[in-house]
């Protein structure tokens, strides 16, 4: 699991590959991931937006942005996590997604921007 705090907020992801959801043959590899926010803030958050980059290791880079995650908004209130589970397909064995999320403080309305850690995505018989 990678883990990293900014602005009070800690992020954590941890990746899985999804073997039966994969094809090789077809250069088709996917990847869930399990992302944890919690607040360390004496304040409640709520995440408004997430901007993505995704690295194929072929040099592929794509760029995802868009309003909350999984279709919601959360408010995460002081010392509490919010957790969620996504997924992203990769054309190669490895890749990388590193980015952020736009946050706003309930009390003060004011918006800050909370980092995501880069995290590796590698199908399992490349670690060998």
């Amino acid at each position: 699991m990678t883990s990293m705090i900014t602005e009070g907020v800690q992020v954590s992801v941890e990746t899985f590959y999804q073997e039966d959801y994969s094809n090789p043959l077809q250069g088709e590899y996917m990847f869930a991931y399990r992302v944890e926010i919690e607040n360390y803030n004496s304040f409640p958050v709520q995440l408004h937006r997430r901007h993505w980059f995704i690295f194929d290791s072929n040099a592929t880079r794509r760029e995802v942005e868009g309003e909350g995650v999984v279709g919601v908004q959360p408010v995460i209130l002081p010392g509490e996590i919010y957790r969620y589970v996504s997924g992203c397909n990769l054309n190669t064995e490895m890749g990388r997604m590193v980015g952020t999320y736009q946050m706003e403080n309930l009390d003060t309305r004011e918006q800050f921007t909370v980092q995501i850690p880069a995290f590796e995505m590698i199908v399992p018989f490349k670690n060998n």
